[in-house]
């Protein structure tokens, strides 16, 4: 996914993904030709960790 279609389902600026990655906050990304891309898997998997309550097993 890229960083723009990530700022939009998240409701943040792209300025906002960009602080997080040089703080070391957010999803895991990679480094295509120059494009930060970000992995499915990584967003879900981020989103689970910052997730607030949910059941008790």
């Amino acid at each position: 996914m890229r960083e723009r279609e990530l700022a939009w389902r998240w409701k943040v600026s792209r300025r906002t993904l960009q602080r997080w990655r040089t703080e070391g906050f957010g999803p895991a990304y990679i480094l295509i030709g120059g494009t930060i891309r970000y992995r499915m898997a990584d967003i879900l998997n981020f989103e689970r960790r910052q997730s607030l309550g949910g059941t008790k097993k």
